[in-house]
């Protein structure tokens, strides 16, 4: 099992310092979180809370994903990156795939991306882009970035996106792994056809559900690649023996705040982050990789 340091809902001047010593530690990913906006009144609840609040305060930095791990690229050597998640329908896809495009050129090919569909109305707006159809326009913005990623002369016409014949460079490294985000039906039928699945925070039982009906999309389409199950640490198995657990279910990559599992919450000096990542990494992670 792979670990993976979130770096979101952190000031963002601890960011590069808390990616550096991941990187010299030997985890295997960091990865970050994205919002364009936050708005003084949301118009629908937050999906992932019984009350529909939202899981973190007004204030909270939220620096975009792809110019952070822009800088964490040319501040580390070996560990990769990936966006839990990126809220890829809110953009334009000539400039993302123009931006990730970039990043993994640059990064050595050591950029995975994970997308959302999004839930907030407003952060639509913002992104001047429509959120009723914001699922097809998501799985049309995939096929025009995987087309104008090969490097060479292409044309476009689509429902949402039509583009004449051109070329977007630099290529990609490699081909850029998709994983999808969500634990609703569609997101997880989208999630089958890609190359992973980002959790949400769960039970043990309900990650064991979800994972088995991702598996089960996948036998019954025949896809038979790799595929990775990138999991937050279970509500009900923060210890070595729950995520050794998890790694049973079939979690391939575990993302968490290793600090919180020693008492310090994310407010804490980055000290005290930095002593929870060793001493979790000689304790956990040395144990179940």
């Amino acid at each position: 099992m792979k670990f993976a340091i979130p770096l979101s809902m952190l000031p963002i001047e601890e960011i590069q310092p808390l990616g550096i010593a991941a990187d010299q530690m030997g985890y295997d990913y960091v990865a970050v979180s994205d919002h364009l906006i936050h708005p003084e009144t949301f118009s629908v609840p937050y999906p992932y809370t019984e009350d529909g609040s939202v899981r973190w305060e007004p204030g909270t930095d939220w620096p975009d994903p792809i110019n952070t791990l822009s800088l964490l690229a040319g501040a580390t050597k070996n560990i990769q990156f990936y966006t839990s998640v990126y809220v890829l329908p809110a953009r334009n896809p000539m400039r993302v795939a123009k931006e990730i495009a970039t990043l993994s050129a640059l990064s050595g090919g050591r950029f995975d991306l994970g997308i959302g569909m999004g839930w907030m109305p407003e952060e639509f707006d913002a992104g001047g882009q429509e959120f009723r159809k914001r699922g097809k326009r998501a799985d049309e913005m995939i096929e025009v970035m995987k087309l104008l990623w090969t490097g060479e002369m292409v044309s476009f016409e689509g429902e949402f996106f039509q583009f004449d014949t051109l070329e977007m460079l630099p290529a990609p490294k490699n081909d850029i792994p998709i994983f999808v985000g969500g634990f609703s039906e569609p997101a997880l039928n989208r999630a089958a056809n890609h190359d992973g699945w980002i959790s949400d925070m769960h039970s043990l039982k309900e990650l064991k559900v979800l994972i088995d009906n991702i598996e089960d999309k996948r036998a019954k389409a025949g896809k038979k690649s790799d595929y990775e199950h990138i999991c937050f640490s279970c509500w009900d198995a923060f210890s070595l023996e729950g995520f050794a657990k998890m790694k049973e279910l079939g979690v391939t990559t575990m993302t968490t705040y290793p600090w919180m599992l020693y008492g310090a919450m994310n407010d804490a000096p980055l000290a005290e982050k930095i002593d929870g990542m060793e001493r979790f990494y000689k304790e956990v992670v040395c144990k179940l990789r």
